[in-house]
């Protein structure tokens, strides 16, 4: 078994824990609308921050590990306010 294949298990584990917890958190309440860009934006902004952070920073390489081109990454990077 890979190492992409076990870490995408393991955060998928935690993403359906969490997800599991929030649900019981609303205690029979409606969930809010737009959970997709909630959970998306939760996730999509420490991935950002910690692939540039591993790559020193370095737009290109970042944008290559992330497996976009760089302008979307850039554009991510403003819409998250990661500078």
């Amino acid at each position: 078994m890979s190492d992409c294949l076990v870490n995408e298990n393991d955060m998928a584990r935690h993403v359906r824990k969490t997800l599991k917890e929030y649900f019981r958190d609303l205690d029979g309440e409606k969930p809010c609308c737009g959970m997709y860009d909630m959970v998306m934006d939760c996730v999509e902004k420490p991935l950002l921050e910690m692939v540039l952070g591993h790559v020193g920073g370095n737009q290109t390489h970042a944008a290559e590990m992330l497996g976009i081109n760089r302008n979307t990454l850039r554009k991510k990077m403003q819409q998250h306010g990661i500078a």
